[in-house]
């Protein structure tokens, strides 16, 4: 998907206001490509459309609100004609542990992490669909691969994304339009900070599985060994690759993570693989 002179692409980035979506708005930017840059405050974005006032189309988007969504497509297609890649970026954490954690604080985490780049994905399809050979981008996380304490709500909704995405691949394939999750590790953004949320009930009875978790994320906030510019650096890479893979971890931290989680799960497939295989219907005849 590599750009030829002339033929610069055209960009949708939820969450441009900081962080993974900033940096991969501008860096589109710099090498001549078109962004619709969008965030809840569009506001937080001035500083993208002074820079390029051309080719940065900033708008207002909560990917919670239908309206707005259908409003940044229909400004995108106006301003710019087309889009080649869709970027869900938008999303937040959530910690606490599964019995602490209340619906008014996990259910908005779903609206925006799921249900939001659900609605954002159909909204953009039928341009993507139109112009072929297009690139939807959804980040998931680490977390969306390997459950852990105290982020077992965060973790229900990065493996659903996980199971839409690759469901989705299947789909848009035969519209030349590839789909990427991103699986990011602990990099030093915002997530451990503004982007992350607490649960208001704290249980005694959770104090050393998701209490711990809670005091790490507190104290590591700005410590993270993740550096996003090298991130996105990997991320852009695979965007416009020809052949850009299904899932893209990326640090350290996430795949020594993805590789304990595939040990066990082999290891636990192996352990009970003749009794789980052993469960078809006796034909008649047939010895037990």
């Amino acid at each position: 998907m590599t750009n030829h002179p002339g033929d610069p692409k055209v960009w949708l980035i939820t969450g441009c206001s900081s962080g993974f979506g900033r940096l991969l708005a501008e860096m589109a930017l710099e090498r001549g490509d078109n962004v619709v840059a969008t965030a809840r405050s569009s506001e937080a974005l001035d500083g993208l459309r002074q820079r390029f006032p051309e080719r940065a189309l900033t708008l207002q988007l909560d990917v919670t609100d239908p309206s707005s969504i259908h409003a940044a497509i229909a400004g995108a297609e106006a301003r710019f004609g087309h889009l080649d890649i869709l970027v869900n970026n938008a999303g937040f954490g959530l910690v606490g542990a599964v019995e602490e954690l209340q619906p008014n604080e996990y259910r908005p985490m779903f609206e925006t992490n799921l249900f939001g780049l659900i609605e954002t994905t159909r909204a953009a399809l039928p341009l993507l669909r139109r112009k072929g050979g297009g690139r939807i981008v959804n980040f998931s996380s680490v977390g969306g691969i390997t459950g852990r304490q105290g982020f077992g709500l965060y973790n229900a909704s990065k493996f659903a994304v996980e199971g839409l995405s690759e469901a989705l691949a299947e789909e848009v394939a035969p519209f030349g339009v590839k789909v990427i999750i991103v699986e990011p590790g602990a990099f030093r953004t915002e997530f451990l900070g503004r982007s992350i949320a607490t649960g208001a009930v704290r249980l005694p009875e959770y104090e050393l599985t998701s209490g711990a978790t809670r005091n790490f994320t507190e104290a590591n906030n700005g410590t993270q060994a993740g550096d996003p510019v090298r991130g996105m650096q990997v991320l852009m890479t695979a965007i416009l690759a020809d052949n850009p893979p299904l899932r893209l971890p990326l640090g350290r931290d996430a795949l020594q993570r993805i590789e304990r989680k595939l040990a066990t799960l082999t290891a636990d497939i192996g352990a009970w693989k003749a009794l789980a295989e052993d469960t078809a219907f006796e034909e008649a005849g047939q010895e037990p």
